[in-house]
């Protein structure tokens, strides 16, 4: 028996105006090569000036790990020749980067919560980016990414599988995007994510040889591409091979990872302080001023939700882990005065709808006010579950109100009880076989067989009778 071993490195890109050493802009989808300076390109004479703001944004990360702020750190030159790196080294930090050790916490599937610990997150700049699309039988080099920063998060090798990794990578990306440093938006590239694999005899110290698997950019792919090389590697070491220290690119098509080159380690890199930067020092007031401005953080709110609306721990995790939701759920159940009715509509039909149009909460026709109108027509007994649905569906496709809706297709709830009555009256005599059925069934059989006199019920009433009403009813009627 074999378990993983898996460490990631995050690559987050930070919403800057301008690159982390020039005044080039950073904006996604200009025409390739026009964002690209001389400083960008490495021209001889040119000097990079440090961009104050990769400095506030990578504090606040720090402080909301709980990490160590390192107040003194160096900028360095890792060298290496690819197409997409003019310079033929980037500037990143090794030795002293700006945050140390810290730590976030995971939810498990089993409800558990696990502490991954962070080794460091360092400032760099990002690198240009190979198109292989636009020319038949050749690459093109796309520069206008050169020099964009980046955060980049390591984290100690403590994940044991890729639902794990992938519960750590969405807690990452919950974390950038409460703190607004980067918009987090995995298709444009704005984080990627590079998987260190390895696996070993279940129990065992020694760990084995990793491999490299790099930029993968969505969950859905980190998920798969961990468990496509966990399998690779066993295979290999059931069948008497040996593992290689590797980089490797995970094809989603064929789900495999397959070689790039092999793994580099530091020395390979030749780092060494770059000579156009000075050490960073950071005043304490500075990384204090820093503090002062954290957003209430995820796990923070959470907390707050399970206290203040009276929703369990899954549903404040679900709801917290988006910022966008966190504010609308919030919302809706402050205007609606509804914890938990609210939790339930947002989590259900808002979500449900989200993912089938893959939309975000931004994007979403129905407004939280809106929402809210429709939780307190429930709440009030004017709607049902059924003729709730279909308000909220009428919303999705028009700007109505929810009581004009309500008005205008005749969805208030029946809760007359001598109405209901005589509707009930009607099915049990309409199917008297089925009443003396259930009349003759045992206790414990009972509650499902009433499901269908209260769907005719339903039905007569065209979906309008109060359910708890029609149970209530139903269940004295039949009553021997």
């Amino acid at each position: 028996m074999y378990e993983a071993v898996i460490g990631l490195e995050v690559h987050v890109q930070l919403s800057t105006n301008s690159k982390i050493f020039s005044g080039s802009s950073t904006a996604f989808g200009a025409e390739p090569n026009t964002q690209a300076s001389l400083i960008d390109l490495g021209m001889p004479g040119v000097l990079p000036v440090p961009n104050a703001k990769v400095f506030e944004m990578a504090i606040k990360f720090g402080l909301a790990i709980d990490a160590k702020i390192e107040q003194e750190s160096i900028f360095d030159r890792k060298n290496y020749f690819y197409p997409d790196l003019p310079k033929g080294y980037q500037i990143s930090q090794f030795e002293k980067p700006i945050v140390g050790p810290g730590r976030v916490t995971i939810m498990l599937d089993n409800g558990t919560t696990k502490t991954i610990n962070i080794t460091r997150a360092h400032l760099e700049e990002d690198a240009g980016k190979s198109v292989h699309d636009v020319f038949d039988g050749m690459t093109g080099i796309d520069l206008n990414r050169a020099g964009t920063p980046l955060l980049e998060i390591v984290s100690e090798p403590e994940l044991r599988s890729a639902k794990e990794a992938v519960a750590y990578l969405k807690v990452i990306h919950s974390i950038i995007r409460y703190l607004d440093i980067s918009d987090g938006n995995m298709a444009e590239g704005s984080m990627r994510c590079d998987c260190n694999v390895s696996i070993q005899p279940k129990g065992s110290d020694v760990l084995g040889t990793r491999t490299e698997i790099k930029n993968v950019n969505s969950f859905r792919f980190v998920e798969k591409a961990i468990d496509t090389e966990i399998h690779r590697q066993i295979e290999i070491l059931e069948d008497g091979g040996r593992v290689v220290q590797e980089t490797r690119l995970y094809d989603p098509d064929k789900d495999e990872t397959r070689p790039m080159r092999s793994k580099e380690e530091a020395n390979d890199y030749r780092y060494f302080p770059d000579p156009d930067l000075l050490p960073v020092v950071l005043d304490s007031s500075f990384i204090e001023a820093c503090n002062a401005s954290l957003p209430e953080l995820p796990a923070t709110r959470r907390a707050r939700y399970i206290a203040e609306y009276g929703i369990t721990e899954y549903d404040a995790g679900v709801l917290v882990a988006d910022r966008d939701l966190a504010d609308y759920f919030a919302e809706v159940a402050n205007i609606s005065g509804e914890g938990k009715l609210a939790a339930n509509w947002v989590m259900g039909s808002v979500l449900a709808e989200l993912n089938q149009t893959s939309k975000s909460i931004i994007e979403f026709p129905v407004s939280a006010k809106q929402l809210s109108d429709l939780v307190s027509r429930i709440k009030d007994n004017t709607l049902n579950s059924k003729t709730a649905k279909t308000v909220f569906d009428a919303l999705l496709t028009s700007d109505g109100e929810v009581d004009t809706i309500i008005e205008q297709e005749g969805l208030v709830q029946m809760t007359d009880t001598s109405a209901i009555e005589t509707i009930v009256d009607e099915v049990i005599s309409e199917n008297s076989t089925q009443a003396t059925n259930y009349r003759a069934a045992p206790a414990d059989k009972r509650p499902k067989m009433l499901g269908f006199f209260v769907g005719q019920v339903m039905k007569k009433s065209q979906g309008k009778a109060n359910p708890q009403a029609v149970n209530q009813i139903l269940a004295s009627k039949l009553a021997d």
